[in-house]
């Protein structure tokens, strides 16, 4: 049961506390995302730790990262899977007009060629420019081998053909 107030959130009579954070938990979901920063930000300018325990709620109830809290339904915004049109498989599913499933199906096959295409073209730049900057090392190494001067090995040591 519920006390007659115009002002702020409902508070019920006879669940106590935990009613109470529940309807302050409806309230601020009404008024969406900003609600809860506003609510976070005071809380942790009049005593931190109720802003800090606000942070923590809203990462862990996922409040932080949806495109609104007044829309349960709609958790985890457009990109949620199976909560909307353009999720993960989207191009997987008919929209039930034949002639835009077969234009869909074409489009999807000719950019995913593409992409193949291009990656392909990047292994090969990545390829050449290996074969280059090896190429240049083995430049490198012999014009530094071919300017060293070649030392005999020691004279001094006595062969006995023991090793």
């Amino acid at each position: 049961m519920y006390t007659a107030s115009t002002a702020g959130p409902k508070v019920p009579t006879k669940d106590g506390i935990l009613g109470w954070l529940r309807s302050v938990e409806g309230w601020l979901d009404d008024r969406g995302k900003k609600a809860w920063i506003i609510a976070m930000i005071l809380g942790f300018v009049f005593a931190w730790p109720i802003g800090l325990g606000l942070l923590a709620y809203m990462i862990w109830s996922k409040r932080m990262f949806t495109r609104s809290c007044a829309n349960k339904s709609d958790r985890g915004g457009p990109w949620a899977r199976g909560n909307s049109h353009m999720g993960y498989g989207a191009h997987l599913r008919s929209s039930g007009n034949a002639a835009f499933d077969a234009y869909k199906a074409e489009t999807i096959r000719r950019l995913q060629e593409e992409q193949d295409a291009f990656e392909a073209f990047l292994q090969r730049l990545r390829d050449a420019k290996d074969k280059s900057e090896f190429d240049q090392f083995m430049e490198d190494r012999a014009r530094t081998n071919a300017a060293a001067p070649v030392t005999a090995p020691d004279a001094g040591v006595a062969k006995t053909g023991e090793y």
